[in-house]
């Protein structure tokens, strides 16, 4: 029966008070954020994982690498550059080992790899083909005597320092000696003391012929100066335990 009241002609019709076009439009918009969040939050993720890694792999995948006359093997944690790590001919592949182990990066040691306040946990090699006919021990006589300037002095455990003359290419460098039996002299160029405020993994250099044809150039911090020797051979028998006769 239909009412006749006089406010009945002015009363407004009963409709729900979200319309279904409202809802699904809440809905889509809500479905939206949570997968930004979701995608935010998982790239976070990604991004921190891959910040931790820094450049670093864990895995143990091996390469063949070709360098002129000589074939390496070698696993993936210990190649340095992401983009070196690939079966292929290259004119030089960059390592990095941990000190004393020689080993590359894993889970375990990463915070060897991240702490810049302890470089004598790490060593860096770069691995070339040869341009030179001698390498450093063998440079020795023919070069390096010839701008070493003043008298010798005592070296850590049992090396001999040589200043260099400042007209030299040399400036601002220092050279440590010593006599091995059987073997070509040991001989290392390091930046001389007062040059940098801290001591870095770059603070020495010395490169050694290994293999048919390679150059192993490496670089470590002159607070492992005393191990020099010992770092030297442990280098040449892991490259030289890397080559694929």
């Amino acid at each position: 029966m239909m009412n006749n009241s006089p406010n009945s002609a002015h009363e407004p019709e009963l409709r729900p008070l979200l319309s279904p076009r409202f809802v699904y439009r809440v809905t889509a918009v809500v479905v939206l954020i949570a997968g930004l969040t979701a995608a935010i939050a998982f790239a976070g993720r990604w991004f921190g994982e891959s910040l931790a890694l820094a450049g670093h792999t864990a895995s143990s995948e091996l390469f063949d690498i070709f360098i002129g006359q000589d074939h390496l093997r070698l696993p993936a944690n210990v190649i340095r550059f992401e983009a070196q790590r690939a079966t292929s001919i290259v004119e030089r592949v960059d390592i990095y080992l941990t000190w004393p182990g020689l080993e590359g990066y894993s889970d375990e040691n990463r915070a060897l790899f991240n702490d810049v306040d302890a470089p004598e946990k790490l060593i860096f090699l770069q691995i070339s083909q040869s341009t030179m006919s001698r390498d450093m021990s063998g440079r020795l006589e023919p070069i390096y005597r010839q701008v070493f300037d003043g008298a010798p002095a005592d070296g850590p455990n049992g090396l001999t320092m040589h200043a260099t003359k400042t007209a030299s290419s040399y400036a601002g460098e220092v050279f440590y000696t010593a006599e091995r039996a059987g073997q070509a002299p040991y001989v290392v160029r390091c930046l001389k003391a007062g040059t940098q405020t801290i001591s870095t993994s770059a603070d020495c250099q010395r490169d050694i012929h290994v293999g048919k044809d390679l150059v192993v150039l490496y670089r470590f911090t002159e607070k492992l100066l005393p191990q020099g020797r010992e770092i030297d051979d442990a280098i040449a028998a892991f490259i030289k335990s890397r080559i694929v006769p």
